[in-house]
């Protein structure tokens, strides 16, 4: 297995730089494990392809806005701080974007409180202490954190949150949410479609390429998860009586693959709370997800290896070429992908 085996190109204009109105209009690519065969759909009937009975999982997290600018003490030099994981109210682990940020280091936050800089981690990461614990000013002082690939403004911050965005935490959202409309939902569950939701806490991590020439040797950072009893519940008896598990996006993926690790009593999953460093790559068996719906997602990231070991990588490969030759709208704000 090699990284390069997970490259393709992409044209910087099939990058979507902003989302479609309404969100269910989104195209929506079908792949097929079984046959092999590539449709072409609208999202918004992605319930002919789910019956009664069949669990829909959602990831709930809610994006909070994790980017701050910050002036360095007493130079006033500008620097940019990216919350990645909270270690107290007020101690966090961040990216850095500026020179001399040692530690010891102290910045003003723009519109927010005074920082110091704890520990020197590697690379660009740091550890911070600020002087008021950030959920005290982070909706004045922040900024959403769009993905680095996404220029354009953005001028409603909530079309980078899901409708049924909950638990604030994440860096970045759960895109194969964000096609859902309250409508959609409803009709779902009219359907006789199982709703349920569980939490991932997204970090940059989701859009870092893979560096090493054996992707094995990737060092994936932890992220917090939580699928509740009820949750893993539903889940079982949903398999138990023939429903399938549709997983909404790899964040999804993740927590109930990381839950079905923690099963007792023979379950197919079970309840869990905790963090999960799980790199899902070709050759992985899936315990528990039989549909997965997802976006289009970058060469050489974890995400488009964990696709591909969901429906092989000669496939997935193929359907993306499908989608280019298409027209399909890649990425974040891009168009959708059902894999049966």
């Amino acid at each position: 297995m090699r990284t390069q085996d997970f490259d393709y190109h992409l044209p910087t204009g099939f990058i979507a730089q902003t989302p479609v109105e309404p969100r269910d209009s989104a195209r929506l690519l079908v792949v097929n494990r079984e046959t092999g065969g590539v449709g072409h759909d609208i999202f918004r009937n992605i319930s002919s392809y789910l019956r009664a009975g069949d669990v829909l999982v959602f990831n709930k997290t809610r994006v909070i806005h994790a980017r701050l600018f910050a002036n360095k003490i007493p130079t006033g030099g500008r620097i940019e701080l990216l919350l990645l994981k909270e270690l107290s109210s007020t101690d966090w682990e961040v990216i850095v974007g500026g020179k001399g940020l040692v530690k010891g280091k102290r910045f003003n936050v723009e519109n927010g409180p005074s920082g110091e800089i704890l520990a020197v981690l590697p690379g660009a990461e740091r550890i911070v202490r600020f002087s008021e614990p950030v959920a005290e000013f982070i909706q004045s002082a922040g900024h959403v954190p769009l993905p680095p690939y996404i220029t354009a403004p953005l001028d409603d911050p909530e079309r980078y949150q899901t409708v049924f965005a909950r638990a604030a935490g994440s860096a970045a959202a759960p895109t194969a949410g964000l096609h859902f409309t309250p409508q959609l939902l409803e009709k779902l569950g009219k359907q006789g479609v199982i709703l349920v939701f569980v939490t991932l806490h997204v970090g940059l991590d989701t859009f870092a390429p893979v560096v090493e020439n054996d992707p094995r040797n990737h060092i994936i950072h932890s992220e917090w998860c939580h699928l509740d009893e009820q949750v893993a519940q539903t889940i079982n008896k949903a398999k138990a009586g023939g429903g399938r598990i549709i997983a909404v996006g790899t964040t999804s993926v993740r927590t109930l693959e990381t839950a079905a690790a923690h099963e007792i009593e023979e379950q197919i999953v079970a309840s869990y709370l905790g963090s999960t460093d799980l790199f899902i790559l070709p050759g992985y068996e899936f315990r528990v997800v039989d549909i997965l719906v997802t976006n289009f997602h970058l060469p050489r990231s974890t995400l488009l290896m964990l696709v591909s070991a969901f429906a092989g990588r000669e496939r997935i490969l193929t359907a993306y070429d499908v989608a280019k030759n298409e027209g399909y709208r890649f990425y974040s704000f891009g168009d959708g992908m059902i894999i049966l």
